[in-house]
Order: structure tokens, then C-alpha cells, then sequence
């Protein structure tokens, strides 16, 4: 009685805000089912021109009850994306997962870093990119995939907002349960996530998951620590954020804490 199914629901973003998290998390639905990898099938025309058939040939088998969901981040940046996505199914749900964009730059960042180090490549600090003759080093594209509000209205070329939920990723990690039941809501799902499928790990600082009497927690190469960073760049990043978050709380009715 199961079949593979289009995303009745995709994760579009955005790459470090928490999209693996928030998947690992929705999981936990009985009605929810997630691909288990990055599928990049409205991003990379490699895979587009594959077409639809082997996009839905690597999503997982499910009921007639249940959610098929997918996650790839880059989506969000993607200049395609949106109007393919559109193409597909012109009524689907989005779900955004954001958190503040200097963090989101820092965490990107640091992603790479340990990527180059463990493949034995040369690494540069993280003023050494942002800054560059003194100045801010906008082309830098950690910095441009936080400025939400140019990648914001692109999507609402082809959706409408109510079609587009947005998970407050900085409060996802402090205290899932609030912002998944928001998503419960959103997909119209009956409420099945509870607190005690949450516990808080004290080593790696984050909350794992409880489930079918399973625990688990979010692979170690999540929640790696930051590089502390000099405070005029951080300040500098700050500032140039500043005006693009304005311009996307206004885009989307709602104020988020960011600096």
C-alpha cells in the first residue's frame, strides 16, 4: 500500500540555518517522511534534466496519509529553482529555516574550514576573507546567501507568502518544540511531536532526539564551535545586514531578533 510520492512539502533553505535539524526533528511525525539525502534535483541542471521521474524515484515509500519531504539548502540562493519548483506543483508548501545572517556567515564559514582542514588543504582566517583593502567583502558568498530579503523576493515571484512557513532557526535549537508545532500547523498535521521527544545534551550543547525508544543526535559535524571574531568585523557585519533584514521583515509581516 506505499508508493514514492513528490514532496507534498520541500525544505528550501537556507545552507547553516538548520534545515538537517529541522528534518532529523520532523521525522518524528508518523505522517512525515523525509528523503534521506540532499536531492539538489531544482538547483543543479545536471539533475533537472533528468527529469521528474528520477526526482521522485529517490524519495522514500509512503502511505496515502503521509508527507513526503525533502531538503536541499541551496534552493533558497537558487536563481531557478523558484520557477521550477513552481512548474512541479504550484500549490506546494516551502519551509524556510533561518537564523541571524552574521551567524549564518560565520557558520558558513566554519563549515568549510573544517572541510579544508581535514582534506589537508590551506585554510585563511575568517578576517582575511571578509575583509578585504579594509573594507567589507560583499562578493564573499557566505555573505551573500545571508541577504535574505534579495533570495526572499524571487520566491514570492511564484508563491504566495501563506505558502511559505519560515522556522525561526536560531529558537529551533533553544527550544524545538514551539517551532515544529508551528510547522504541525502550517502542513495541517495532527500534533504528534511532544517534549519528551527532546532531551538536551550537555556535551554537545543542542538537543537530541527521542523517538521509538530510539535517541539520537544530530551528526558531529553539526554545532562545531565557532572562531571567536574580531569585533569591528562582526560589527561591520552587523551593519551591512542591517538594512537587507529590515527589508525582509517588512517582505514577510515578521520581526526576528537579529542583530
Amino acid at each position: 500500500g506505499t508508493s514514492r510520492q513528490i514532496p507534498q512539502t520541500i525544505i528550501i533553505g537556507v545552507r547553516k540555518g538548520g534545515t538537517r535539524a529541522l528534518l532529523e526533528m520532523l521525522d518524528i511525525h508518523p505522517n512525515i517522511v523525509v528523503a534521506a539525502t540532499e536531492v539538489h534535483f531544482f538547483d543543479w541542471d545536471e539533475n533537472y534534466v533528468k527529469g521528474i521521474d528520477w526526482y521522485r524515484s529517490l524519495m522514500p515509500f509512503s502511505y496515502g496519509n503521509q508527507i513526503t519531504i525533502e531538503k536541499t539548502p541551496g534552493y533558497f540562493t537558487s536563481p531557478q529553482a523558484p520557477e521550477r519548483i513552481h512548474d512541479m506543483n504550484s500549490s506546494i508548501k516551502l519551509l524556510l529555516i533561518l537564523r541571524d545572517p552574521t551567524e549564518r556567515v560565520i557558520s558558513d564559514y566554519t563549515q568549510v574550514y573544517y572541510n579544508r582542514v581535514e582534506s589537508h588543504k590551506p585554510v585563511q582566517l575568517f578576517e582575511d576573507i571578509v575583509i578585504k583593502n579594509g573594507a567589507l567583502n560583499t562578493k564573499y558568498k557566505a555573505i551573500q546567501r545571508s541577504l535574505y530579503d534579495v533570495h526572499m523576493e524571487k520566491w514570492l515571484k511564484h508563491f504566495s507568502l501563506d505558502q511559505i512557513h519560515i522556522v525561526d532557526g536560531n529558537t529551533l535549537i533553544k527550544d524545538p518544540l514551539p517551532e515544529l508545532q508551528k510547522v504541525e500547523r502550517f502542513l495541517n498535521l495532527p500534533s504528534r511531536i511532544m517534549s519528551s521527544n527532546f532531551y538536551f545534551n550537555q556535551t554537545k550543547g543542542f538537543y537530541c532526539i527521542r523517538s521509538d525508544g530510539r535517541e539520537r543526535c544530530l551528526h558531529e559535524s553539526k554545532g562545531r564551535p565557532h572562531p571567536l571574531v574580531n569585533n569591528t568585523v562582526l560589527e561591520q557585519l552587523y551593519s551591512y545586514f542591517r538594512e537587507h533584514n529590515t527589508k525582509f521583515y517588512r517582505m514577510v509581516n515578521h520581526s526576528f531578533n537579529w542583530h
